[in-house]
């Protein structure tokens, strides 16, 4: 998945390790995540997106999900 957290984190001229400090997170994942190599888990997005101030969608780009089936059976 897609992602501005590495534009975001060097706006803000931070480190992997202290975007990863503040969400709690290890400074793999953040690395991982800015890689395309890992996809957040829902409350990883929010809180993400929250120590930006942005919503989900301004972080992440939810159009490239693959091939989930949404549907409910």
């Amino acid at each position: 998945m897609k992602t501005k957290i590495r534009e975001l984190r060097k706006k803000k001229r931070i480190s992997q390790e202290e975007l990863a400090k503040a969400v709690r997170v290890t400074r793999h994942t953040i690395m991982a995540l800015e890689n395309e190599k890992y996809i957040a888990s829902l409350p990883l997005a929010a809180k993400i997106s929250r120590f930006f101030g942005l919503s989900i969608e301004e972080v992440f780009d939810l159009s490239e999900t693959g091939d989930i089936d949404y549907d409910i059976f």
